[in-house]
């Protein structure tokens, strides 16, 4: 029996990342002093009791639709991945489901990937590290059977789809990386050395038969250049992360320590913060990311998501998993995963 068969970490982290997101949609754009004064203590948090998600978790729901459809097909390869998860991504972009304060860059992206016969780096945001793809990432980590290649190469494919900025390949990436090591034990002790090393060893590493030629609509000299700049973005938001954890404030805003999410690597940082303040205590770690000064609904989504594949779907009490939107289609792309 395995670790997912054990706990149902795909659908703790599912179930996780959607609640975090519905926690912190209210207090997104806010002061923490405008959020306590308008919520009460932050440790009392409630989840709303219309409890409605953002853009964060429809973009993971059509990521993990695409992945399915990808691997029904057969061995996961690029161009098996890229065309289901282009199609949901654009049907995204179509449905009037499409008013949660969607971000600009999947907007822009999502259009210019309507276009039939347009290859998806020309429609790619090269200049954009923006959270919007790491955010929706965890289906990555949580898809068993892949191989360490395959799902990074997944994670940074389709991240590129919308934001090309190496930084959001490099956060996206690590994410489904952190999510995956959860899941399968990976103490919260050792999480940020095994993501620094990762983040060491794949560093100049470019991932040419999943990304093309995206490198060269950047002004690198080359694809190793690219490439680096994202993960030392990377390694330098986990340096803070590291210094905020030998020294920890869990009264204070995490965004204080490791920045306000609306970048790819301060989201991973500020969403591990949360998660790692708190491993043992997943409403606690969703409450103090949804009571930040950043982007709340984006941060409070990834501790939830790391917070679900480290404990299992037991982290979550019925009374706040059964009112979560989307709570049928998040249980079977779990159940799917976890079997």
């Amino acid at each position: 029996m395995t670790v997912f068969e054990r706990k149902h970490a795909a659908t703790g982290a599912l179930l996780g990342l959607a609640l975090g997101d519905a926690l912190g949609r209210p207090t997104e754009f806010s002061t923490v002093e405008s959020i306590l004064f308008r919520f009460g203590p932050w440790r009392e948090m409630r989840l709303p009791e219309k409890a409605l998600v953002t853009d964060d978790t429809q973009m993971t729901l059509a990521l993990g639709r695409g992945l399915r459809t990808a691997m029904d097909r057969g061995h996961l390869a690029p161009e098996r991945l890229e065309r289901p998860v282009r199609e949901e991504f654009v049907d995204w972009y179509r449905s009037p489901e499409n008013n949660r304060a969607p971000g600009r860059t999947c907007l822009v992206a999502c259009d210019l990937l309507r276009t039939e016969g347009r290859l998806w780096q020309d429609a790619s945001q090269i200049g954009s590290k923006g959270c919007g793809a790491n955010m929706r990432v965890a289906p990555v980590g949580l898809v068993p059977g892949l191989s360490d290649e395959q799902r990074a190469g997944a994670a940074q494919l389709q991240s590129g789809l919308t934001h090309g900025h190496p930084t959001a390949l490099a956060a996206s990436d690590l994410t489904a990386h952190a999510v995956r090591l959860l899941a399968q034990g990976t103490g919260p002790d050792e999480l940020v050395g095994h993501l620094r090393s990762y983040a060491l060893e794949n560093r100049t590493r470019y991932h040419h038969t999943w990304l093309g030629d995206l490198w060269t609509r950047a002004q690198d000299p080359s694809p190793e250049h690219f490439v680096a700049r994202g993960w030392d973005d990377c390694l330098g938001v986990l340096e803070r992360l590291e210094a905020a954890l030998r020294d920890p404030a869990p009264e204070d805003d995490p965004c204080l320590a490791t920045g306000e999410g609306w970048i790819a690597e301060e989201a991973l940082a500020t969403g591990l913060l949360c998660f790692l303040l708190f491993p043992d205590e997943p409403l606690t770690a969703l409450r103090r990311a949804a009571c930040s000064s950043g982007d709340s609904d984006s941060i409070a989504c990834l501790a939830g998501a790391f917070a679900g594949a480290y404990l299992g779907a037991r982290a979550w009490p019925d009374a706040w998993a059964d009112r979560i939107e989307h709570h049928g289609e998040l249980i079977a792309l779990g159940a799917l995963w976890d079997e």
